[in-house]
């Protein structure tokens, strides 16, 4: 029988562009300079033209807890759609990002993510630790976007 399947959804407002925040969100070796504490080590597992388009995977974490997240949807500057590429804490992990314009020449931001719990009654634990993750860590992209540059 499979496991219960799970939902978030974080919503941030940034006074930095979409190609900014699109830019640091999709480029996985530069994680590590704007997303620590949470991730420490950031590299390219695989390289795809554009750099983090489809097909790409990106190494985050910290060893021996990296994950390995890959590209499967692609549209520069607007949406980013990734899942896990190996065996991760829970299954069928899936995450959007988008990044929209909005009125005062800044982007609404919006990063959600689902999943299937693997092991029964254990997707509460993983709803909240990832979702806590994505707010950390869309807190951290939207701070290193205003400062222009990578560094937080």
């Amino acid at each position: 029988m499979p496991g219960k399947t799970y939902s978030f959804e974080v919503k941030r407002t940034s006074t930095a562009a979409p190609e900014t925040l699109f830019r640091l969100e999709t480029d996985g070796a530069r994680w590590s300079e704007w997303a620590k504490p949470l991730i420490v080590q950031s590299a390219w597992e695989k390289w795809a033209n554009p750099p983090g388009g489809v097909g790409a995977v990106r190494r985050v974490g910290l060893w021996p807890l990296l994950m390995f997240e890959e590209t499967v949807e692609y549209e520069q500057d607007r949406r980013h759609v990734y899942t896990f590429s190996r065996p991760g804490p829970v299954d069928n992990y899936r995450a959007e990002v988008l990044f929209t314009p909005n009125g005062t020449g800044g982007t609404d931001l919006c990063w959600r993510g689902s999943f299937t719990e693997k092991l029964p009654r254990t997707g509460p634990v993983a709803h909240k630790l990832l979702r806590g993750a994505i707010l950390f860590l869309s807190a951290r992209l939207v701070r290193a976007a205003e400062r222009g540059s990578a560094g937080a």
